[in-house]
C-alpha cells in the first residue's frame, strides 16, 4: 500500500479542516474599506502589513499619531490597516462618518482605514480569526485584549508577530522587523 494513502487515511475529518484552515493564505481574506470598497489584502503581497485595532475614544487613542509617521516613513515597504472595533469599552461607538473625520482631522490619519468589524467572539471577522489562531496563521494563538494591539505580517504573508496596545509604533520590538 502507497505509504501516503495509508497515512492521509488515518487523518479524521477535523485533521483535514485543520490542514485546511492552516493552508489559507492572508491574502485570501477581503475587508471593506471605511467607505465600504472591498479591499483585497493580496493587492499587498511584497509589502509588510501591519493591522491595529482602533477607537477614537481610547487612553491609546494618541498612536494614531505614531502609526501615521510610522506609514509616513516605511510606506514604501509597509501597509498600515487601521481597523475600528467597538468591542473595548465601546470606545469606537461614532458611524463611518465619525471614524474618518475624527481620524483626518485630529491625526491627520492616511493610511487605510476599514470598516467597523469584530476582532473577537462569535462574530470575529475572518482577518482576525487569521491573525489569532495558529490553525490558520501557521505560528501563533493570541486573543486580542484591547484597543491598539498590532499584528505584522511579512511581505510573503506569513505572521510574524503581535504587539499589545502598550507597545508603541516606533517601538523596536516593530521596527527591527521594517529596518
Amino acid at each position: 500500500m502507497n505509504p501516503l494513502k495509508a497515512f492521509v487515511g488515518t487523518l479524521s475529518a477535523t485533521d483535514n479542516d485543520v490542514t485546511r484552515k492552516a493552508s489559507k493564505s492572508i491574502y485570501d481574506i477581503q475587508i471593506n474599506s471605511l467607505q465600504g470598497q472591498a479591499i483585497a489584502l493580496s493587492q499587498f503581497r511584497g509589502k509588510k502589513l501591519l493591522f491595529v485595532n482602533v477607537a477614537s475614544k481610547c487612553g491609546f487613542t494618541p498612536q494614531y499619531r505614531e502609526l501615521q509617521k510610522l506609514h509616513d516613513t516605511y510606506k514604501d515597504h509597509l501597509v498600515i490597516i487601521g481597523v475600528p472595533c467597538n468591542q473595548f469599552g465601546r470606545q469606537e461607538p461614532g458611524t463611518t462618518e465619525d471614524i474618518q473625520e475624527f481620524c483626518e482631522v485630529n491625526y491627520g490619519v492616511s493610511f487605510l482605514i476599514t470598516e467597523k468589524i469584530d476582532v473577537k467572539g462569535p462574530n470575529q471577522h475572518p482577518l482576525y480569526e487569521w491573525l489569532t489562531t495558529k490553525a490558520i496563521n501557521g505560528k501563533q494563538n493570541s486573543t486580542v485584549k484591547w484597543n491598539f494591539q498590532k499584528y505584522l505580517v511579512d511581505e510573503h504573508g506569513e505572521f510574524l508577530d503581535f504587539f499589545y496596545s502598550i507597545t508603541k509604533p516606533f517601538n523596536s520590538r516593530i521596527t527591527k522587523y521594517l529596518n
